[in-house]
């Protein structure tokens, strides 16, 4: 729970909490030595008390009228006086705290907070040998009260005040040493998500400025591998280029020529003689077998290299692999948005998509056992955005790229772009983004 907490929090409530203790143990200091302060104060006039009831009681023994003795003594006490005489019939003497004199400018929880010591010191007043009254020790507190009350508010207002300084000193440094943290947690995960461009401020303590600058030298070594890394890339998908269209050229000027031979062989041969039994139809499947593997030649010549591309664009390109589609699967039916702006793309990036297009169609083909699909290539701004979504049954959570799309995704990577696979509301999306601005091209041979 303790490491949950945010920095400044794990600041704070330690000193919030010692600066707290501080005034509650001030508080309760203030109690303790309050009460035998105040006894100790107030003794002396106990004291008294008690010696002028004894001189009382003398004297009205000793007096013919001990009523009037004690009536005019009664007289002469002021009212403000901390000695009062009070009659039996008027009931018990009250304790100093229900004295209002004692509640000027001292709020009553702060006197009920303190422990007011025991000042009861009534004297019995005898008359005859009858208790008359008590002499009443009520001493006037509201100058010592009033003195612990300002000591309290003294000590307060020095916790609140020590309690705001430091809270804000600590506030203060807190800032100065988590800026230059965060900053370095950002440029961590800028990093993390492939942008090594971007450097970290370098701030803060010695300690946290080193690691910034490590953080720096770390992303440029990080940029450089990255570089290099598409470079090779795009030096292998080169070389898988060249080797298809080498092949490509090989199928076509070597293949295509004996296979036109023998169709054209076959066929004068079943033109010049007329079919007679077994030697007919051997012709027959013999132009068959032909005429199959010229269009197989055909359609290997065109997964190897889409030679026309260059010749009519990447938008009819993708329109015809869409028309082919159609006609092998006639089964699903296929949507499109292509934008006509992707003419304008050429190289490696209009290869690339034709083949992120074919690869994901041949997949729905294969593999997904749809009903329907839909392709989108459009140009967005600085970015080519390609989606092919089907309705199949998805792919395996632990297999999420094959071989071909693997082969895809080096090519997306080798141009500075993403490819993923999603399920989303039971449709399944290859998407794959590329930047406007190609990669820069890498000589094969350097």
């Amino acid at each position: 729970m303790w490491q949950r907490l945010s920095f400044r929090t794990q600041l704070f409530l330690p000193l919030g909490a010692s600066f707290l203790a501080a005034l509650i143990l001030g508080g309760i200091l203030l109690q303790v030595f309050a009460t035998g302060q105040l006894a100790d104060e107030n003794e002396p006039a106990r004291r008294s008390t008690r010696i002028i009831s004894a001189a009382l009681n003398n004297t009205l023994s000793a007096s013919d009228n001990p009523q009037k003795t004690l009536d005019a003594f009664v007289q002469s006490l002021d009212t403000s006086s901390d000695i009062q005489f009070r009659r039996v019939e008027e009931g018990p003497s009250p304790t100093p705290i229900d004295d209002p004199r004692n509640l000027k400018l001292v709020p009553r929880w702060f006197i009920n907070l303190l422990t007011i010591p025991d000042m009861d010191a009534a004297s019995p007043v005898v008359i005859d040998g009858k208790h008359v009254g008590d002499l009443v020790f009520l001493p006037d507190l509201s100058a010592d009260l009033f003195e612990k009350w300002i000591g309290f508010l003294a000590l307060a207002s020095l916790v609140t005040m020590l309690m705001v300084l430091t809270g804000t000193i600590a506030y203060l440094f807190a800032g100065s040493a988590l800026r230059p943290l965060q900053n370095l947690g950002q440029g961590l995960t800028r990093m993390r998500r492939g942008d090594y461009a971007t450097p970290i401020p370098v701030g803060g303590p010695p300690e946290i400025r080193q690691s910034c600058e490590e953080a720096n030298a770390l992303a440029a070594t990080l940029a450089q591998l990255s570089q290099d890394n598409r470079d090779l890339l795009h030096r292998l998908v080169s070389l898988q280029d060249d080797e298809r269209r080498d092949l490509a050229r090989e199928l076509h000027d070597e293949l295509g020529p004996l296979l036109f031979s023998i169709r054209a062989g076959t066929i004068a041969l079943i033109d010049a003689s007329p079919p007679v039994g077994h030697l007919g139809n051997s012709a027959e499947q013999v132009l068959q077998s032909v005429e199959a593997l010229q269009q197989t030649n055909r359609r290997i010549l065109d997964r190897l290299r889409p030679l026309y591309i260059e010749e009519l664009g990447l938008a009819t390109s993708v329109q015809t692999l869409l028309r082919n589609f159609r006609k092998q699967a006639p089964h699903i039916v296929l949507t499109d948005t292509i934008d006509p702006d992707l003419d304008v793309i050429d190289g490696p990036m209009a290869r690339t998509i034709y083949r992120v297009i074919q690869e994901a169609l041949t997949n729905v083909l294969r593999h997904a056992h749809a009903s329907s699909a839909h392709v989108q290539a459009t140009v967005s701004g600085e970015a080519l955005v390609i989606e092919i979504s089907d309705d199949g049954g998805g792919f395996p959570a632990d297999n999420m790229f094959g071989r071909g799309l693997t082969g895809m995704h080096e090519r997306v990577r080798a141009l500075s772009g993403s490819l993923s696979l999603l399920r989303v509301d039971e449709r399944t999306y290859v998407r794959c983004r590329l930047p406007a601005q190609p990669a820069r091209e890498v000589p094969v041979g350097g």
